[in-house]
C-alpha cells in the first residue's frame, strides 16, 4: 500500500462492522486504523496523521458525539462521517452540530458509505491545498474589541495586547463562544476539554473563566460575555 494512500480511521465497537468496513475500505486503497471505542480513538487523533474519520455513535465509554466535540475543540479538520442507528432528525442536527460532516443510518450500504467518504475526503483536500496561512488567520472569533485567534493559540485583549494561552483555555473559549446563548454545564466541559479521566476541582473552571473576564470584559466585576449560571454551568453571549 503506498504511503501516500489516505489514512482513514474507523471506529466501531461491533467487531463484525469493524472487520467489514476495514475490508471495504482497504480494497480501495485506504489505509485503515481500526478502533473501538472513543479514548483509542482520541489518541489516535491526536499522534497520528488521519485523513477521515468513519465514527459510530454508540461508544463505550466516551460516546461519537463527545468524541466529535473533542476533535473539533482541539482543532482537528479532518472529515468525520458519522454512522450511527439513531437516524432521526434531532439526532442527525445534533451530529452536525458538534461539527460532523455527514451522517449515514444502520444499516447502510457500503458502496454509498465509500462514495460519501471519498466526496468528504475530496472536498477536505480542495480546501485545504494552499490554505493553511489562511485558514489560520481564519479560525478567528471577536470578542467585543478583542479577539481569539484559536489556530495560533492567540488572544487580543480588550485594551489591545496579544497574549499566548494554553490549549485548555483555546478549547474552553471555542466550546463556549461556539454554544452562543447556551448554558453548558460544569460536566460536559469537564469530560470535553478535561478528559474522561481527568477530575480537576470544578473552581478550576471558575479560575478560567475570571481569566477569561479579565481578557475580554471592559469591567471584569460587571460581566457581559461571560457568565456563570449558579448551579449549572457558564455561558458566553455577546450584548
Amino acid at each position: 500500500m503506498s504511503e501516500n494512500s489516505k489514512r482513514v480511521l474507523v471506529v466501531e465497537d461491533d467487531g463484525s462492522l469493524q472487520k467489514m468496513l476495514v475490508m471495504n475500505l482497504e480494497a480501495e486503497g485506504y489505509h485503515v486504523v481500526a478502533v473501538g471505542d472513543g479514548v483509542d480513538a482520541l489518541e489516535v487523533v491526536r499522534n497520528q496523521r488521519i485523513d477521515a474519520l468513519v465514527l459510530d455513535v454508540m461508544l463505550p465509554v466516551i460516546d461519537g458525539y463527545q468524541v466529535c466535540s473533542t476533535i473539533r475543540l482541539e482543532g482537528h479538520k479532518m472529515p468525520i462521517l458519522f454512522l450511527t442507528a439513531k437516524n432521526s432528525g434531532p439526532e442527525r442536527v445534533e451530529g452536525l452540530k458538534l461539527g460532523a460532516d455527514d451522517y449515514l443510518g444502520k444499516p447502510f450500504n457500503v458502496e454509498e458509505l465509500l462514495l460519501r467518504l471519498a466526496r468528504l475526503i475530496e472536498q477536505s483536500r480542495r480546501g485545504e491545498a494552499g490554505t493553511v496561512g489562511v485558514a489560520l488567520e481564519m479560525d478567528v472569533r471577536k470578542i467585543g474589541t478583542g479577539e481569539v485567534r484559536f489556530g495560533k493559540y492567540q488572544i487580543v485583549t480588550h485594551n489591545g495586547k496579544v497574549k499566548t494561552i494554553s490549549k485548555r483555555e483555546t478549547m474552553l473559549l471555542r466550546l463556549l463562544t461556539n454554544r452562543e446563548g447556551d448554558v453548558v454545564s460544569r460536566d460536559e466541559i469537564l469530560e470535553t476539554v478535561w478528559g474522561y479521566s481527568v477530575y480537576p476541582n470544578t473552581r478550576t473552571i471558575d479560575n478560567y473563566l475570571l481569566s477569561f473576564r479579565k481578557y475580554f470584559e471592559p469591567n471584569p466585576k460587571k460581566p457581559i460575555y461571560f457568565h456563570s449560571v449558579r448551579g449549572v454551568g457558564y455561558r458566553f453571549e455577546e450584548t
